[in-house]
């Protein structure tokens, strides 16, 4: 399938493998439980684990790990989410700890996260099949999507905090960002859906940026939104019935990114035509979810300041992959950059003196493992593709 496949991309998917593989808990209540960064070793990120179980497909089928191990750690692993993990209404807390995996001090009760979970619990479901496949519906059915729905507005709550958090449902999906897997998880529950409309009452923003072409844009314009989703469901040649073509617009928006980059407004000493890819990260003053480009809410809604994760151009591989191995190559020969799982998450030339991150973040490497994989093989698209649920997902949205 990849028409580009070079030494810097093999040797990068099997670092992000060796990540989620490590950094593991391998306790009695919390097996399987990955740590959301390297650095934080008690906090374990549900998204962590959604990719960490994708990714136990992905080191099977290259021979990273044997077949039988993985798919041993997978059940295991299904075995803690589904007896251990607390859940209300079937949806799981941000993080857990890793020892045990209550409930990591005051975080919210996330949908988003959930899904991310749940989508990899299901590509492991879909590859190893038997008790894993098992474990994947049961924990499916146990979600309440009607729970976290609002029907007056016909969107998804942003988030839940408990009572005693001063909290409630509280936001809502009321934008284009990284939630079509939501959509899809939701609409085809077979015990818990919410109607199809939910994915067209979603207000949609468009702009551009230079000759990029129209834009469905995110809040931030980072370019997380536009491959969360994608990096397990195939959209590519797909409309919706409105005629939206989604995996176009993350063409277009990936394109974006990297010529804001390239025009480089605020003369940035990072940025250039393989230094782009602006989406959250860790940057010299702490994590930041508002890295972004243009197009987006206003230049002023982005907090770009010169940091590059190479997960944003990596994410991208299967819109722009000549860009993105060239951004690779470039990658590699920054000694500051590269470590023990390959590239750390962001470097910033801006800072005094020249800042490389100290850690890496398990949604980023993740994003980065099964885009690669997907560029090389498709695996990922193909075992969602071939999930019933998924296909049901498909017909009811008329994504075609």
């Amino acid at each position: 399938m990849a028409d580009i496949w070079t030494d810097v991309m093999e040797k990068e998917e099997r670092a992000c493998f060796d990540f989620f593989w490590q950094e593991v808990s391998l306790t009695e209540k919390g097996y399987g439980l990955i740590r959301d960064n390297d650095a934080m070793r008690e906090m374990c990120s549900i998204a962590s684990v959604g990719y960490g179980l994708a990714g136990l497909a992905i080191g099977a089928q290259r021979g990273y790990v044997d077949r039988s191990e993985a798919c041993d750690r997978a059940v295991r692993t299904l075995h803690t989410m589904k007896e251990q993990a607390v859940r209300v209404h079937g949806f799981y807390y941000h993080f857990l700890h890793m020892e045990d995996a209550s409930r990591y001090a005051h975080c919210e009760i996330s949908i988003i996260d959930t899904a991310l979970f749940l989508m990899g619990a299901l590509c492991a479901g879909e590859y190893f099949g038997g008790e894993c496949l098992k474990l994947w519906e049961e924990i499916y059915r146990d979600v309440d999507w009607a729970w976290y729905w609002d029907p007056q507005r016909d969107q998804f709550y942003m988030g839940y905090r408990e009572q005693g958090d001063n909290g409630g449902h509280f936001g809502h999906w009321d934008h284009y960002a990284e939630q079509f897997i939501m959509y899809f998880l939701g609409v085809a529950s077979p015990s818990h859906p919410v109607p199809a409309s939910v994915f067209y009452d979603c207000p949609l923003y468009c702009d551009v940026y230079r000759d990029s072409g129209l834009i469905y844009h995110s809040y931030c314009g980072g370019l997380f939104v536009y491959q969360f989703s994608h990096a397990f469901l195939d959209l590519k040649g797909k409309k919706d019935r409105r005629g939206i073509d989604w995996y176009e617009n993350s063409v277009r928006a990936t394109r974006a990114n990297r010529q804001y980059c390239i025009d480089n407004p605020h003369g940035s000493k990072t940025y250039n035509a393989n230094a782009w890819g602006l989406t959250a990260c860790v940057t010299p003053h702490g994590y930041s979810g508002g890295q972004g480009a243009l197009p987006c809410f206003g230049s002023d809604r982005n907090e770009a300041d010169g940091t590059v994760p190479p997960c944003g151009a990596i994410g991208s591989l299967p819109f722009l992959p000549k860009e993105v191995s060239e951004a690779m190559e470039a990658y590699a020969k920054l000694p500051g950059l590269n470590g023990k799982y390959g590239f750390l998450d962001a470097y910033n030339l801006d800072a005094e003196p020249a800042w490389y991150s100290d850690r890496y973040i398990g949604i980023d490497k993740g994003v980065s493992l099964l885009m690669l994989e997907n560029y090389r093989s498709g695996l990922i698209w193909k075992l969602t593709g071939q999930n019933p649920y998924i296909r049901k997902a498909f017909e009811l949205l008329e994504i075609r």
